[in-house]
């Protein structure tokens, strides 16, 4: 059976939510995941993502903006702004409010951890809805390119889910509520990709810009929190290689027909 484009969007974002739940699940037989693999499925994440932010995201906004007779200069440079500005926007009102905020060093911590990375999984969740909602059939490279940028978050969200849940369980949380606030960081995700799947295909004029902000957000996610997170490993040329290899996967799933 042929999945609609806003049906494999919805069905590519809860795979990315089952990874979070599933690395948040670590707090049950585990005390601590080893940072060197967290680091190393960031890095091959922060890879493909960023590959997919060109490959499944800007250079199809470029080429909606041609056939829509817009200025790709316009549309795409703005959006791909728009969208890190509304991603550093975010953080630092969520780094404002904790400055504001009367709480305990614990919770305070426990409160930021889990904000962050739920905010930076809202606009992952937008692009591969906008990825899905993109496309007018199913079928084809672009189709792959979707799924395998949805595959790309997904790896990079195990570790995330791990790194919500086994802090606060070393905080003093009990391992239930530590998997219940890591799985609940990535459940934004199902509902943007929702929303960014409806938005591209109802609002076709405005496919270019929604493509582009994706882009960009994802890109900034990337820079300001997974590549910073991975060179804290003493490893840092192997999470150079990890991240190159991503990279090289997607594009060449891209640009060889394979994916």
């Amino acid at each position: 059976m042929t999945l609609s484009p806003l049906s494999a969007a919805i069905l590519a974002t809860l795979l990315m939510y089952l990874l979070t739940a599933l690395g948040a699940a670590l707090v049950f037989p585990l005390r601590r995941f080893h940072p060197s693999v967290m680091n190393l499925l960031m890095a091959l994440g922060a890879g493909i993502m960023l590959a997919a932010s060109y490959f499944s995201l800007l250079a199809p906004a470029l080429t909606s903006a041609h056939s829509l007779r817009q200025s790709p200069l316009l549309m795409c440079s703005g959006g791909f702004l728009l969208g890190g500005l509304l991603v550093l926007l975010a953080d630092a009102l969520l780094s404002r409010w904790m400055r504001r905020t009367p709480l305990s060093d614990v919770r305070r911590r426990t409160v930021l951890l889990i904000g962050s990375i739920t905010l930076h999984n809202i606009p992952e969740g937008l692009a591969v809805g906008c990825a899905f909602g993109a496309l007018a059939s199913p079928g084809g490279a672009a189709w792959r390119s979707a799924w395998m940028l949805a595959i790309g978050i997904a790896l990079q969200n195990f570790p995330e889910g791990a790194a919500v849940s086994l802090p606060l369980r070393r905080d003093g949380y009990s391992c239930r509520r530590s998997f219940f606030f890591g799985q609940l960081s990535g459940a934004v995700e199902p509902l943007a990709g929702i929303l960014g799947a409806l938005l591209a295909i109802r609002v076709r004029a405005a496919l270019p810009l929604l493509l582009s902000l994706s882009g960009g957000a994802m890109v900034t996610v990337i820079l300001a929190e997974l590549l910073p997170e991975c060179q804290k490993c003493p490893r840092q040329r192997l999470m150079v290689l990890a991240t190159l290899a991503g990279f090289v996967l997607m594009m060449a799933l891209d640009t060889m027909g394979i994916g």
